[in-house]
């Protein structure tokens, strides 16, 4: 019987599957695509094309089990889901759009390396040399302690579900780093092309720090 593959979703449920209560986890480093923008997301070609370039990758890095190269200890996985880093020059808003700055991301294991990524990027160029893939960089990401929760619902509703995390962090005493340049952080565990509103799935994070 063949192997599953690695499901980063499953085998780290703290971090892609919390409950809709705010709760306190530490996140440890990681690599991830990364591809940065800027403005409202909605009706944005620079969004969408940053999507179609990091799932370009991020399959192609994937697929790589196919290819005569393979890193050094490769596995099988699911590719990640996208998650997005949000944050605005002035004060960072969920409804005041305009002003926002935006890095969208994937998730890679860790044995793609730079080379690796390098090689995998030209490859994907040759097969689609009207997509900028050279907007993509591998970076590696530690954000450390921060409050999570799952909101379930429309991207519209998301305020209501943050009030919770600015009640649970004023609670606990906590400082939420995000007036302080730190970057409001949601992860798409569903695809808005195929699921209700209602239903939808999301993941937000904000980095805190301890008082």
């Amino acid at each position: 019987m063949s192997q599953k593959p690695f499901d980063f979703r499953k085998e780290y449920k703290e971090l892609y599957m919390p409950k809709d209560k705010p709760v306190l986890v530490e996140v440890p480093e990681m690599k991830f695509i990364m591809v940065d923008g800027s403005g409202d997301p909605n009706d944005n070609p620079g969004f969408q094309e940053a999507i179609e370039i990091l799932y370009a990758i991020a399959y192609a890095i994937k697929m790589s089990k196919k290819a005569p190269k393979q890193p050094e200890g490769y596995f099988d996985f699911v590719v990640p889901p996208l998650e997005g880093l949000w944050w605005s020059d002035g004060p960072f808003s969920l409804s005041q759009r305009d002003n926002w700055q935006w890095t969208l991301m994937i998730r890679q294991p860790d044995f793609v390396d730079l080379g690796f990524f390098q090689w995998t990027v030209e490859k994907v160029r040759s097969k689609k040399p009207d997509l900028p893939v050279e907007k993509a960089r591998l970076e590696s990401f530690t954000e450390g302690l921060c409050v999570q929760i799952l909101h379930v619902g429309p991207y519209s509703t998301e305020p209501e579900t943050m009030a919770k995390v600015t009640a649970f962090i004023d609670k606990e005493g906590l400082v939420d780093l995000v007036p302080r340049g730190g970057k409001h952080h949601e992860i798409y565990l569903s695809d808005p092309r195929k699921s209700a509103p209602e239903k939808m799935k999301t993941v937000l994070r904000h980095p805190v720090a301890k008082s």
